[in-house]
């Protein structure tokens, strides 16, 4: 892998493969992108698995809100196990609770459902009611891989101040800048030093269009 990690968002085996032809580091597999993104089928995730060689980090998230009943958790835990049988190599998940503090319960029964495989805590902590206890909460769990996030609930050019304090705590390792990320806002995060990137709409005409390949090439050489 060079420098800086890619992942691109693919829906199905297509945008796989143009987000690996671009030179894409992985990819973050979900369907859905009216709703922010749910978790896909194991369908998909097996047929990108024979089709493409990045390591697929799969979605769990079963509607479209951060909160996380006992009933959906417990479909999402049987989704973990069919997903990693399909191939996935990780899972991106993350859930608040009714007053907007991380649901560690929840978040906590999914990381032991889903390890020793590593994941993502996803965007919910932008939509903390106290980003920075979120973050609090979230950078000293087991297995994190990454967190998406863009600082704000509203897309990285309203997050990159908070973006800045989180990197100058320490966790510019975690950090995986996404949600409305613009090429504009990559010299300013490499510089507070981010290091991973997170795009999806950025690559494609359209969420009904697929991955560009030339467009994730543009991605590749700009993070470099």
């Amino acid at each position: 892998m060079t420098g800086s990690l890619l992942e691109v968002i693919a829906l199905d085996v297509r945008d796989a493969v143009a987000a690996e032809e671009g030179g894409a580091d992985r990819l973050e597999i979900v369907v859905d992108m009216a709703s922010d993104g749910l978790t896909p089928a194991v369908e998909t995730v097996a047929a990108i698995s024979k089709e493409c060689a990045l390591p697929q980090m799969v979605m769990l998230r079963g509607e479209a809100s951060f909160l996380a009943a006992p009933e959906s958790l417990e479909g999402l835990r049987r989704d973990a196990r069919a997903l990693s049988e399909a191939g996935a190599a990780g899972f991106v998940f993350g859930f608040l609770d009714s007053a907007g503090v991380v649901d560690l319960a929840a978040t906590e029964a999914l990381i032991h459902a889903v390890a020793p495989l590593p994941w993502t805590f996803h965007r919910a902590v932008d939509h903390a009611a106290d980003i920075q206890a979120g973050w609090r909460a979230v950078r000293l769990l087991p297995n994190l891989a990454t967190v998406l996030t863009s600082g704000s609930p509203h897309g990285v050019g309203d997050g990159l101040a908070l973006l800045k304090t989180r990197c100058e705590a320490g966790d510019g390792p975690l950090i995986m800048a996404g949600g409305g990320l613009r090429p504009g806002h990559v010299p300013a995060l490499l510089e507070y030093g981010v290091r991973a990137f997170h795009v999806g709409s950025a690559v494609r005409a359209s969420w009904s269009d697929p991955v560009d390949a030339r467009l994730v090439r543009q991605w590749r050489t700009l993070i470099d």
